[in-house]
């Protein structure tokens, strides 16, 4: 993928609660969502999504950082001394996401979507 997972911060306090996220390469973030999952081993993927966060259209280049706040905000992105820049993005929750041992973070690259609505 051209995203990555670099780590989880300050878990369980919300107003430093954050996923850091990097780029591998050029590209759109809103091709990709992160999800609050059940750890069950490295490359494992539980099927018990719980926190589901669909980031933004947005073009990022190589190298940059995408830091997701789960707290309240405005997106903003920020030049880094190297080079490359920081997006902050925010969730807009009024609780944290990442507060269990048991908790694990899934990043998934979703180009492609269908949508149809239901009816009653």
């Amino acid at each position: 993928m051209k995203l990555e997972i670099v780590s989880v911060k300050g878990a369980g306090i919300l107003k430093e609660e954050r996923v850091v996220l990097r780029a591998n390469a050029d590209t759109d973030i809103g091709d990709y969502l992160v999800a609050d999952t059940t750890y069950q081993g490295e490359g494992q993927v539980s099927n018990k999504l719980r926190n589901i966060f669909w980031l933004p259209d947005k073009i990022v280049s190589a190298r940059d950082l995408v830091v997701i706040y789960s707290k309240s905000g405005n997106d903003k992105t920020q030049e880094n001394k190297s080079g490359t820049r920081t997006h902050f993005i925010y969730w807009d929750l009024n609780k944290t996401v990442w507060n269990k041992d048991e908790d694990a973070i899934t990043l998934f690259h979703i180009k492609d979507w269908d949508v149809k609505q239901v009816k009653t």
